[in-house]
């Protein structure tokens, strides 16, 4: 059954969890939402960390749930609607934390893959006295991105993995390429200065 799950979003182009994202998911209850995050990461002055979130298909991960490809898989699937399918949202919410159950109230599912998915929860780091040093927010919580936090859903067990999506530097074809990825929703460090 679960292969034919697999088989049927992979026509579709949908992306669903694999087995065992959960695993070391973050705790749900320190989430504070993209809200949050906007406050202090919009407008180009500060590097518009909000509107290159809100502009990347991270942003739009839910959105694609409600599209006509998503529908048709989730009829085959006899999943009345991928918007609400704990199996389709625990890779397109936040709010999901990476199970097939809403974790938290805090994200609204609405907000697709937000800055917590990447980063960590943010309530530990939020505080603008924190953000202002990579160190200290890293100390209180907050990740670096790296390859291990894309792949939890970006994976060969992935429905819609095309294990040759990306050519590495070096010629070879690879499913996913951490560098080649982080450069599509590349958003400058605050903390760094220029």
């Amino acid at each position: 059954m679960r292969t034919s799950v697999i088989a049927a979003c992979v026509a579709a182009g949908i992306l669903v969890a694999a087995n065992g994202l959960a695993a070391d998911a973050p705790d749900a209850s320190l989430y504070v939402g993209v809200k949050s995050c906007k406050m202090c990461h919009k407008g180009e002055a500060k590097g518009d960390q909000f509107g290159k979130w809100e502009a990347s298909a991270h942003a739009k991960a839910y959105a694609t749930l409600g599209g006509d490809a998503a529908k048709a898989v989730a009829a085959k699937l006899k999943i009345d609607n991928p918007q609400t399918s704990g199996k389709c949202l625990q890779c397109h919410s936040t709010a999901y934390n990476w199970t097939e159950e809403k974790k938290t109230e805090a994200v609204p599912v609405e907000e697709g893959v937000s800055c917590e998915s990447c980063h960590g929860p943010g309530k530990n780091y939020k505080s603008k006295e924190t953000m202002k040093s990579r160190e200290e927010s890293v100390k209180a919580g907050m990740i670096v991105p790296a390859t291990k936090s894309c792949e939890r859903c970006h994976n060969e067990k992935s429905p819609n993995w095309n294990a040759e999506k990306y050519t590495t530097k070096d010629g070879k074809k690879v499913g996913f390429d951490a560098e080649q990825a982080a450069k599509k929703i590349e958003h400058p460090d605050p903390t760094v200065k220029k």
